[in-house]
């Protein structure tokens, strides 16, 4: 019998999709493509607790206010699904609330209750289809909880701006139920927050680990935990935001006693990768401690010794922001703005993965945080919003063959050809791998 030459299907699913073989951005062997023998840090596997990441470009969380009650829709299928398709490393879902009151806005992603794991198990199974590992961003936005989409409040052309960010509850919001450490509101446009009773306490961080099992039967491959931006780990964390006299403030073993009790929890109910956003300075003025010692914002010392209590529990990879708890904010931000915070944590932790972020849109740029020991990984969003083929491209300007998706290779050409020395590179025309291929430049016959 003749061999058969089969369109493989994906094994496993109730569906056809064509299967990438290897996954989509995994760099080819050398054997293949000579020119991968000395691949570029950035297209280098990286293994965190037993689990294999194809490259270490990162999709970064983001925020897309199109949840239906929490539940996620067709956007974050199309989203989130065509980043799988286009060569990233890993995938982290946005920010997704662990209760109804921990959204950003109304429309934020949650995982509070079982209904919401459905559609997500939906663009899951779609993205290990394509070979790319996804998790989710668990959050409790704290004291900047009930407000607008950032559209909604005002648009990027100007031509409308509302007078306050809070949603009241005609919008769909909920002002009278914002929770934060202390009644101290991110701004005087911001909703006035509760202050957490220890009940209260106690009930979210309860939620996060209920969150928890929803990912386990969702399928993710790794969860991290929001604790930047201001957010509601941030705010416990900073003095700024933090003026309990409880357990819970006023030293920094008080301020990080919450943020690693929820860390804790969750690594003993989470065996698979774990990370950890911070935001590793507020940009606020003055300095992080004052002549007498007392810690008057958070800054890099402070992350340096909570990240070190995160590794303790068990944390597998921080990745490093900043700002966000401090209205005035002045950050000068540039290429790579970011990447200085990431390294300093780097030096101090040098045996715990890091990820950078920040105005990284170059991949020589990229290439040159990891290889020069910054930082372990990538996390890139507004680029990809732009870019979305940014690893594939990436790699082509790196000079690197990685595998397109099957259906996406005929753009890819330059890039894959020769495959090794004496192959013909002249792919032009039509439909590659069917007989096809110079038709298009075939004279027609009179």
């Amino acid at each position: 019998m003749s061999k058969l030459y089969i369109n493989k299907p994906v094994p496993g699913i109730d569906q056809y999709i064509s299967l990438n073989e290897p996954a989509i951005g995994t760099a080819y062997s050398e054997s293949v493509y000579p020119q991968n023998a000395n691949l570029p840090v950035l297209f280098k596997p990286i293994t965190i607790r037993g689990l294999t990441f194809k490259n270490r470009i990162f999709v970064s969380p983001m925020c897309q206010y199109s949840s239906d009650n929490g539940h996620a829709t067709d956007w974050h299928f199309v989203h989130i699904g065509g980043f799988a398709t286009r060569g990233v490393g890993a995938i982290c879902m946005e920010a997704t609330a662990v209760v109804p009151e921990g959204r950003i806005s109304p429309e934020d992603a949650g995982l509070w209750t079982d209904s919401q794991m459905e559609p997500l198990k939906c663009i899951v199974n779609f993205a290990h289809s394509q070979g790319t590992l996804i998790g989710v961003q668990l959050a409790h936005a704290g004291r900047k909880a009930s407000t607008y989409a950032p559209w909604v409040h005002s648009d990027i052309a100007k031509t409308f701006r509302a007078p306050t960010y809070v949603a009241s509850e005609k919008e769909g919001g909920w002002p009278d139920r914002v929770a934060a450490p202390s009644d101290i509101p991110f701004s005087d446009q911001y909703p006035k927050p509760q202050p957490m009773s220890e009940e209260e306490i106690l009930r979210v961080e309860n939620a996060f680990v209920e969150a928890v099992e929803r990912c386990k039967q969702i399928g993710y491959d790794f969860i991290e935990v929001h604790g930047a931006h201001g957010y509601l780990q941030h705010e416990f964390l900073s003095p700024l935001s933090n003026v309990r006299t409880d357990q819970y403030g006023g030293s920094l073993e008080n301020r990080m006693r919450w943020p690693l009790r929820v860390a804790q929890k969750i690594r003993a109910a989470w065996d698979k990768p774990f990370f950890y956003r911070i935001s590793a300075t507020e940009w606020a003025e003055g300095p992080e401690k004052d002549p007498n010692g007392e810690w008057k914002q958070w800054g890099i010392e402070q992350s340096k010794i909570f990240v070190g209590e995160l590794k303790k529990f068990g944390v597998d990879l921080i990745d490093c922001s900043t700002g966000g708890n401090w209205v005035k904010q002045k950050i000068a931000v540039g290429p790579g703005y970011q990447v200085p915070y990431a390294e300093a944590l780097k030096k101090a932790h040098p045996d715990l993965p890091i990820g950078t972020v920040g105005m990284i849109t170059d991949p020589e740029q990229a290439e040159s945080y990891l290889s020069g020991g910054k930082a372990d990984v990538v996390f890139l969003a507004r680029e990809l919003i732009r870019t979305p083929h940014w690893a594939i491209l990436a790699a082509h300007k790196l000079g690197v063959a990685v595998k397109p998706a099957n259906q996406y290779e005929r753009g890819w050409v330059e890039m894959l050809t020769p495959a090794h020395p004496g192959a013909s590179s002249d792919h032009r025309g039509g439909e590659q791998g069917t007989g096809k291929e110079n038709l298009d430049q075939a004279p027609a016959k009179n």
